[in-house]
């Protein structure tokens, strides 16, 4: 979410930052847009609403309160015509006022879906560019495997070891994958490989955190209302389906259109409260670790003395792929479902940047020990995530592809998503000075890493022309010291 002083202060600034992101017109649903207005002034002409809603609303209660002092006066003067006639005033400034407050409340939530459809805005040192053609490359680390044979895809190379793409499309559909055996282990020691690195060398904390969260959480990481589409979402009653059956069963009913406006208010109030109902029982199946861990700190003031807070856990992730159709079909690239170490730092805004390149070097090192051949990548304006406002990725070597794939993203989204959760901390104030008022904290995420992409990578740089594939050295204790998987059938 956006500070609205910084817009206020410097609308120019705000407009330049998400034109570098692409964005150059407000959202096609929003009303009311004036002819010329750029994003920051229309969000500044519904502040201004706002603001002035606020202000008639307290001249309003300033009057009410002072009427009903008169109206004591009155009584206690037995002054009964005075009184009544003071009562009726009351009487209509109250109504009055519930107009105020609806369109207020109206106001404040067009100024707040406006906000929260913006996203962040670049960092300064972040490049131009509209996709990732824009982006840069910072270092590269390994040299690629020269082979004395043609490497396989992990596709080809997978199923003779265990990568099951038939049974988990028989079970779930496209995009779900069946592990057998030692590919199931190896699977499994890569994730428990990575997370005992993060938080033996590196400092975070594990967690074990909810797969299933409620809408203000999706809400504070981003993942809400933007992308829905992107999510699995689940019901305990299925509320959501026999929501919209009623809504418009009843819409259409001529004889509904007709009837007074109360009823119809009074219908549109109890859809509202269904709605809630229906949100109350809905869930969302994550689509990182990022969502439980970062809103471990949601409607908080932490102490000075609490950050930096580094969070580490390894889950299932869920992403229906709605954006990505027809792309990596093939193979255990892009799944449905798939498991990552997920790292999350929470951090004082002058020390996120440090934070930031910490934490890429965190996810850099699973790399470097497992000896994956990569790249990492500064993202420019156009590429990066709705939070980020700077983002590195790590594209692994792949030899049967014989191109770099992203393995691991890591940004640092700033107070961007502490606004949309309320999370804050409170500086440490100086030696007998007055308590420091709270602050936003900063918020970034990464992959330490993706555990499917990392088990493709391994596949393709350890294989060997007789179709098994080396375990990387340092893998070998979590796989019991086995040190290749061997084909089914192979001795």
């Amino acid at each position: 979410m956006h500070d609205i002083r910084l817009i206020r202060d410097n609308p120019e600034a705000f407009d330049a930052g998400l034109a570098r992101r692409g964005m150059f017109d407000l959202p096609s649903d929003v009303e009311g847009v004036r002819l010329g207005a750029s994003i920051a002034d229309h969000i500044l002409d519904l502040d201004r609403s706002v603001r002035q809603a606020k202000t008639n609303r307290e001249e309003k209660q300033a009057q009410l309160n002072a009427l009903s002092k008169q109206i004591g006066q009155a009584k206690a003067q037995k002054n009964e015509a005075v009184a009544s006639q003071l009562m009726s005033e009351v009487s209509n400034i109250k109504r009055y006022l519930s107009d105020l407050d609806a369109g207020e409340e109206g106001l404040e939530e067009q100024l707040k879906k406006l906000l929260s459809s913006l996203p962040n805005l670049p960092d300064g040192d972040v490049p131009d560019g509209e996709d990732e053609a824009g982006n840069v490359e910072v270092s590269r680390w390994g040299t690629p495997r020269s082979f004395d044979f043609q490497p396989k895809e992990h596709a080809d190379l997978g199923p003779a070891l265990g990568l099951d793409f038939e049974t988990g499309a028989l079970i779930s559909g496209a995009r779900f994958t069946f592990l057998r055996g030692q590919m199931a282990r190896l699977h499994r020691a890569l994730g428990q490989f990575m997370l005992d690195r993060q938080t033996g060398d590196n400092g975070y904390t594990e967690c074990n955190v909810p797969l299933l969260v409620k809408d203000d959480a999706a809400f504070g990481t981003t993942q809400l209302p933007k992308f829905a589409e992107d999510l699995f979402q689940t019901s305990t009653s299925g509320n959501f389906d026999h929501l919209g059956r009623v809504i418009e069963t009843l819409w259409i009913q001529d004889e509904f259109q007709g009837r007074d406006p109360e009823t119809r208010r009074r219908f549109v109030e109890a859809v509202k409260s269904y709605g809630a109902t229906a949100a109350a029982d809905r869930r969302w199946l994550i689509p990182t670790a990022e969502v439980s861990l970062t809103n471990a700190v949601r409607e908080q003031i932490l102490p000075d003395a609490a950050l930096p807070m580094r969070m580490t856990a390894l889950t299932p992730c869920f992403r229906s792929e709605a954006g990505a159709a027809g792309k990596d079909t093939r193979g255990f690239i892009r799944q449905h479902q798939f498991e990552k170490v997920e790292l999350v730092s929470v951090a004082r805004p002058d020390e996120s940047d440090a934070e930031h390149e910490r934490m890429t070097a965190c996810a850099e090192g699973v790399l470097q020990a497992l000896g994956l051949p990569y790249r990492k990548m500064l993202l420019c304006a156009g590429d990066m995530g709705f939070a980020a406002r700077k983002t590195y990725d790590l594209e692994v070597w792949l030899p049967g592809q014989g191109t770099y794939r992203e393995i691991s993203s890591c940004s640092n989204c700033g107070d961007f998503q502490a606004r949309r959760m309320n999370a804050r901390y409170r500086p440490a104030s100086d030696s007998g000075g007055e308590k420091a008022k709270p602050e936003f904290v900063h918020t970034l995420n990464g992959s330490g890493l993706a555990v499917g992409r990392t088990l493709v990578a391994v596949l393709e740089n350890y294989q060997q022309e007789d179709g098994s594939v080396e375990i990387p050295q340092v893998l070998q204790p979590w796989m019991g010291g086995l040190t290749r998987l061997a084909p089914t059938g192979a001795a």
